[in-house]
Order: structure tokens, then C-alpha cells, then sequence
């Protein structure tokens, strides 16, 4: 085991402008996470239809990624999977706040999860 698996930080030593975008990405993923049920529990369909999206769609989200697209996933995928992956939670994400009445901050909040993902890959990958 080298000196880095003992310490899972050791990466983000020395380099604050990674690990303030490490940190931004996480936030991006939980508002991602929230927005998805702020919009399922906003739908008119009832309040059964709201609770069941509300609940399920987040928990959908949060497997998918867990399996696919987190760093320690359950199946590792390439490149090219991971960005899908992340493309349909973090896209959803931005969807939702469309869909709950909030066009601009839709467009604001997929610019910033674009430049991010963009980086963080970007650096991860280096």
C-alpha cells in the first residue's frame, strides 16, 4: 500500500483550487439530489404522486450514481460511462429546477454543473 491509500486526502494537499472543486462537485450533487425532490413533491398529481416522486426519484438518482458513477462505484465504468451517468443525475437535476418554475436558474445551475464536471474529470483523470 503506498503512502496515498492510507490517506484519502493526500491528493488534495498542496492543489486548494482542486479541492475547492472536488467540494463544489459535491455540492452540486446534492443540489442536484434536492432539486429532484423539490420537483416530485411539487407535482400536482396528488399527494400520493408527490410523495412516490418526491422519495423515489432522488433514491433512483442516488443508486445510479452510487453503482456507476461515484468514485468508489459498485461497477466502474469508463470515461465515456461515467459522464452518462452524470449527465442523466446532474441533467435531471437541472430539469428539476426547470420544472419547478425557475427557468434561469435552470440555465445557471447546468453552466456551473457543465464547467465543474468538466474540471473535476479534467483533474482527476491528470
Amino acid at each position: 500500500m503506498s503512502k496515498n491509500d492510507d490517506d484519502p486526502l493526500a491528493a488534495l494537499r498542496g492543489r486548494p483550487w482542486f479541492a475547492a472543486n472536488e467540494m463544489l462537485a459535491f455540492v452540486l450533487e446534492l443540489v442536484a439530489i434536492g432539486a429532484l425532490a423539490w420537483w416530485g413533491l411539487t407535482v400536482p398529481e396528488g399527494v400520493a404522486a408527490s410523495v412516490a416522486l418526491g422519495v423515489g426519484t432522488p433514491a433512483a438518482a442516488v443508486v445510479l450514481w452510487a453503482l456507476f458513477a461515484a468514485p468508489r462505484a459498485r461497477f466502474p465504468l469508463p470515461l465515456a460511462g461515467v459522464l452518462a451517468v452524470k449527465t442523466v443525475v446532474l441533467g435531471s437535476g437541472a430539469a428539476a429546477v426547470y420544472g419547478t418554475g425557475h427557468p434561469v436558474a435552470a440555465v445557471v445551475l447546468a453552466v456551473v454543473l457543465v464547467a465543474n464536471t468538466g474540471c473535476a474529470e479534467y483533474n482527476r483523470r491528470r
